[in-house]
């Protein structure tokens, strides 16, 4: 069998979207029994069908018995379907509307999620490559939401695993920060990359890349003729071994 291309795949991957595109007409039927249709979607994993019957609910109903619950259920649906954009979007309409509701905590995790799936490309998945020097933007949001989460709601269900995604991400934004120094060492600007990699140190400490940015300091500080900043650096390079 052929493997196929590059271009190949782009092309399969823009087919499949447009065969996903042809707007679906769901039946005018009475809201509990399509919201009944829309969890059964939900709950068989058929994202598309229940985005499209909770959609028409949605605007069908907005003030109904079902609306809350509904946008809800759209940020989980919208979420799992890689529709990434409408789940931050229906997650900051449902802010604005319900800003003490008791499942806060979940839909500021659910912001944090489709912020941090936003951080990564389907093409570097599916080929592997490493784009750590990519914009960290989506990550960093991802990160103050979590924070935000362990801040306000400590004992939150969900706390555990947004520490646990906080340090993915801290080790994401370090490596960032690292691959900026790494520019800036190849351009010599030796003054750029040392405050760099102070800034790294402050902010993303205990971290692989900050213990790597100590070798970019001191090329720098060599490259400068500064013999005591580089001794320093030395010294805690034998202290912290990558």
């Amino acid at each position: 069998m052929k493997r196929l291309t590059l271009s190949g795949l782009l092309a399969i991957a823009l087919l499949a979207g447009c065969s996903t595109s042809k707007e679906t007409v769901v039946p005018d039927i009475p809201p509990a029994d399509l919201y009944a249709e829309a969890q059964t979607a939900l709950q068989e994993g058929s994202w598309q069908t229940a985005i499209e019957k909770l959609e028409a609910l949605d605007s069908r109903y907005p003030f109904g018995a079902y609306s809350e619950q509904v946008q809800l259920d759209l940020i989980y649906a919208y979420y799992k379907n890689d529709d990434l954009a409408l789940s931050e979007a229906t997650i900051n309409r449902f802010n604005r509307l319900h800003p003490t509701h008791d499942r806060a905590d979940w839909v500021l995790y659910m912001r944090g999620l489709s912020a941090m799936a936003q951080d990564r490309s389907f093409m570097h998945d599916l080929f592997n490559i490493d784009r750590s020097d990519r914009d960290p933007e989506p990550a960093r949001k991802a990160f103050a939401d979590f924070r935000r989460l362990l801040e306000r709601y400590p004992d939150s269900v969900y706390a555990n695993d947004a520490q646990a995604r906080m340090v993915f991400l801290k080790s994401r934004l370090a490596e960032y920060e690292l691959s900026t120094i790494d520019f800036y060492i190849r351009r010599e600007a030796w003054i750029a990359a040392i405050n760099r990699a102070q800034q790294l140190q402050q902010h993303y400490p205990n971290t692989e890349a900050a213990k790597r940015s100590l070798t970019y300091m001191l090329k720098a500080y060599e490259e400068l003729g500064l013999e005591e900043p580089a001794q320093r650096t030395r010294e805690l390079i034998e202290l912290n071994p990558v």
